[in-house]
């Protein structure tokens, strides 16, 4: 289903309440629905979902935690993305203008700013990591991990940290490459890029998931990863299973990436001949169909080679290099395994420095090439710190917290997507906002699945629940450190 540059903009905005006065300028589309799906869904799909959602399933009883979490995606993640494709579509804007059109009187105005500076923040950090993905696939494709242990993998990974030069050199090219695909356009750039990179993705991950899967001693892996054991969700008593109901609740929620406006903006882009809460869906179940595939890469490899699993950063640079070393043809492999987590981490680069850019063109009436070069500039300055902090800042480190990356993944993290989260709900659910009525006939515009109306209840008052709960629940560790009771 195609949709042109100028849609039916005029109409989204009237429909939903809009004043009249504000009727929103021409604005470039999606070309087409499956555009709009993979770029939102490019957004969604992080390194969250390779080295940590595998992890914690196997940790937390396989297909039971998938099914937990699989039950937090339908009852909180959902709704929110929902929302946030609601107030994009309705209002025409990203998140710079859409409260004020939405809501003349100006109550909610001042988080305008909020999904800009989480953005802004949440790129300070990722093309850094980003580029420790990229600068790995020709290190991959060398052979210079084949026969290694993981204390010379792990030494390897921490001399590149330890390079300023390197580490700034590798962000420099995700930066660059970002970047540029935006300043070809929306159509031309954004969307004909992620979905070429989307497609090569799944293909990576379906090739090494056929490649983990068949190597001798991988069935052990695949049962301890998708067969469903209770006794490890309750391995440690009612205390396990609150930690594994956590868990899942975050994953959820943080695999999103809501709160920011990061979808926001590509509702702002899509026209109104499908309803929303189908497109959701169809982005949940593409970011849940990454994650499930790489546990299917990990475990079995792992397994295979006797190698135990972990997460975050040793996982994938420490950890999984040795397996691959250890496999015939293993450059190949862990190359290719590199191009996929390369591609997962810049298709999130790309839709957020789209939201950097939407936000200027529309707040300060800047053409695409001036907000380009004005962001890039801007996104380069403010990653130094976390590419420093590796190495020439390394002694600085904020107690209970971390490094600088560490912090500013936790400002992210544990403040801005929940609280920008719960001003989502709250804009869409209360009188003072856009309303319930409003949002709703949005996300009910056009064919397909309709949002369910009897929710109301639960939506305008659980799902603020469960936020805030993720939100204390991030804090508890770090106030147990703070007060030295950890």
């Amino acid at each position: 289903m195609a949709t042109g540059q100028n849609g039916s903009q005029g109409s989204a905005a009237s429909s939903a309440g809009s004043s009249s006065s504000a009727a929103p300028a021409k604005r470039e589309h999606f070309a087409s629905r499956i555009g709009f799906i993979l770029v939102a869904a490019g957004c969604a799909i992080g390194l969250g979902n390779v080295w940590r959602f595998p992890y914690i399933t196997g940790e937390y009883g396989g297909g039971a935690f998938v099914l937990l979490y699989l039950i937090f995606l339908v009852i909180l993640g959902l709704p929110v993305m929902v929302m946030e494709f609601a107030v994009g579509r309705a209002s025409q804007k990203s998140c710079a203008q859409c409260f004020d059109i939405l809501e003349p009187k100006r109550r909610f105005h001042w988080f305008s700013w909020w999904g800009y500076i989480g953005c802004m923040i949440l790129m300070m950090f990722y093309t850094t990591v980003a580029g420790w993905m990229v600068a790995y696939i020709p290190k991959m494709a060398s052979g210079m991990f084949n026969g290694a242990d993981a204390e010379a993998t792990g030494a390897a990974f921490n001399a590149m940290l330890a390079s300023p030069g390197e580490v700034i050199g590798w962000m420099l090219v995700a930066v660059f490459i970002g970047f540029a695909i935006c300043a070809m356009g929306l159509q031309k750039g954004v969307e004909r890029i992620t979905k070429w990179m989307m497609a090569i993705l799944f293909v990576a991950m379906i090739a090494l998931c056929i490649r983990a899967m068949t190597l001798p001693g991988a069935g052990e892996g695949i049962a301890f990863y998708l067969v469903p054991d209770f006794s490890r969700m309750f391995a440690g008593g009612w205390s396990t299973f609150g930690e594994a109901v956590y868990a899942a609740m975050g994953q959820a929620f943080f695999s999103l990436s809501l709160g920011i406006a990061a979808m926001e903006i590509f509702g702002s882009k899509v026209d109104r001949e499908r309803s929303l809460t189908g497109e959701a869906i169809n982005v949940t179940l593409l970011n849940t169909l990454v994650a499930i595939l790489a546990g299917l890469i990990i475990f079995p490899a792992c397994f295979a080679y006797g190698v135990t699993p972990d997460s975050g950063p040793s996982l994938v640079f420490a950890t999984l290099p040795v397996v691959f070393g250890q496999m015939p043809l293993g450059n190949i492999w862990g190359a290719l395994f590199f191009v996929f987590m390369s591609f997962a981490a810049l298709s999130t680069v790309i839709a957020v420095f789209e939201n950097l850019i939407s936000f200027s063109m529309d707040k300060w009436g800047m053409s695409r090439l001036r907000a380009v070069v004005f962001n890039g500039i801007l996104v380069i300055v403010l990653s130094m710190p976390c590419a420093l902090g590796f190495n020439v800042w390394s002694d600085i480190v904020v107690p209970g917290i971390g490094d600088i990356q560490t912090l500013e993944d936790f400002i992210v993290s544990n403040n801005m997507l929940p609280l920008g989260s719960l001003v989502f709900v709250l804009f869409c659910t209360c009188r003072y906002g856009w309303g319930w009525d409003k949002f709703l006939a949005e996300a009910d515009a056009g064919q397909g699945i309709k949002f369910p109306a009897k929710t109301r209840l639960w939506v305008k008052y659980g799902i603020p629940v469960l936020i805030l709960i993720i939100f204390v629940m991030g804090y508890a560790p770090k106030i147990t450190a703070w007060l030295g009771m950890a």
